[in-house]
């Protein structure tokens, strides 16, 4: 756990420092030229941000958190992504009609998010880098630590609460938690990254989407309500239970405790 919670301390850390080398040079550039260091563009927000993951990735790669295992780079099979686009889409429904029922959750970082997906390379890293970060941190990282040592259940629920906290933002938390349970879930089935990223970037992606669709819709029931909404949301949770059967038949046998083994054998030589 100790080692899960100093990988996440260590991304906050890469995002302050990329913060501090893109926005200060930023901010006394916006001085020299318009007398005003308040500004902060899309375009900087998003470099600040990029350069976190960067730093971060860096940090995982030497680190040795980066796989270079076949296993974790395997795409499993064609039906099983398209099971993952399936989960994805099905879960955002079913989360955002839970989400619905606590309106009174803040939203702390809506206007961040909202300067983030003003301009392409900030929508870029909200739908596609962040995902691929967070998947290579909280996956290959966190919950591939917390299997080693802890039972499958225990490791995918405290992963998946580690990654909703770790948003930071109350109307986040719930609905991430909710995400890293099948994410997680889906990474001790497969030991892969790629369904996982999939179905994050399928996530966010479509998060982007309706925000700039629907930039007044709270929930999707502001988009369709009545009784179509309630039968999609239906619809979503049958799907939603269905495609999890057909992807747990399709499981990869992973030895997660194989490497905590080989270390103790070590530690006794």
């Amino acid at each position: 756990m100790k080692t899960a919670i100093k990988l996440v301390l260590i991304y906050f850390v890469c995002q302050i420092a990329g913060a501090l080398l893109v926005m200060i040079p930023s901010f006394i550039i916006n001085l020299i030229k318009e007398g005003d260091i308040e500004k902060t563009s899309s375009l900087t927000l998003a470099l600040s941000m990029f350069v976190g993951f960067l730093l971060m990735g860096f940090y995982l790669y030497k680190a040795g958190y980066i796989s270079k295992e076949r296993v974790t780079w395997s795409p499993i099979s064609v039906s099983y992504l398209l099971y993952s686009i399936i989960i994805a889409v099905s879960s955002i429904i079913v989360i955002d009609f839970l989400m619905s029922a606590m309106p009174w959750l803040p939203n702390w970082l809506e206007d961040s998010f909202n300067l983030l997906q003003s301009g392409w390379f900030g929508i870029a890293c909200v739908a596609v880098l962040g995902p691929i970060l967070e998947e290579l941190l909280f996956r290959g990282g966190v919950t591939k630590v917390l299997l080693k040592k802890y039972t499958p259940a225990q490791a995918i629920i405290f992963s998946a609460l580690i990654f909703g906290v770790f948003h930071l933002n109350p109307v986040q938390i719930v609905g991430a938690s909710l995400m890293g349970l099948l994410l997680a879930w889906v990474y001790y089935k497969t030991a892969s990254l790629i369904p996982c990223i999939l179905m994050h970037i399928v996530n966010n992606t479509l998060s982007v989407y309706l925000n700039f669709e629907y930039p007044n819709a709270e929930y999707m029931r502001d988009i369709a309500g009545g009784n179509s909404y309630y039968a999609a949301v239906a619809a979503a949770a049958v799907l939603l239970v269905i495609t999890c059967l057909l992807m747990r038949k399709t499981s990869v046998a992973y030895n997660w405790k194989q490497e905590e083994n080989t270390d103790e054998i070590m530690k006794g030589i």
